[in-house]
């Protein structure tokens, strides 16, 4: 893979930074860690709740779709600093991480889950709106969306070991 020269530099300065501060480096990996667990943990939640929303009486289904609608902006912050984080993880190891498949792997799944959000929200908007399929889509992004963070947890803590 060709990567610019310029880019090359960047990572190589970062790198000399990143690889010299231990503070600096635990608090990069924390907000990686952090940004995953508020995120992702809020995410996790909301799909449990939605899949149990499910079989339960139209109030309970229209509580849970209120619920969702105040669970997306922690989401989104949770996955915007795990994406900076993230970077900022990748510039430190620049040419091992390009090259590792693993981390191919990871961004593949960091941008199914992005997709599979786009859907949930569509879903949740149907299930407001009274349509019949919007409990069904809700239910399959649920459920992908759990697959998901698990398997991009579970490539990300195999990654650093590449």
């Amino acid at each position: 893979m060709n990567v610019p020269a310029w880019l090359v530099n960047l990572s190589a300065l970062w790198a000399s930074v990143y690889s010299n501060h231990a503070a600096l480096r635990t608090a990069v990996t924390f907000a990686h860690v952090g940004g995953l667990l508020g995120g992702g943990g809020c995410a996790i939640a909301a799909d449990r709740m939605t899949l149990v929303a499910l079989r339960q009486d139209s109030a309970t289904r229209a509580t849970q779709l209120r619920a969702l609608r105040n669970t997306h902006r922690v989401v989104l912050v949770g996955l915007s600093v795990v994406i900076a984080s993230g970077v900022l993880l990748l510039a430190a190891d620049l040419s091992t991480y390009l090259h590792a498949w693993l981390f191919w792997l990871k961004l593949t799944l960091v941008t199914l889950l992005l997709a599979n959000g786009a859907v949930l929200l569509k879903a949740e908007r149907q299930a407001e709106a009274g349509v019949p399929s919007g409990w069904t889509w809700l239910a399959r992004g649920a459920t992908a969306s759990l697959i998901l963070w698990f398997l991009t947890t579970l490539i990300g803590a195999a990654l650093p070991n590449v």
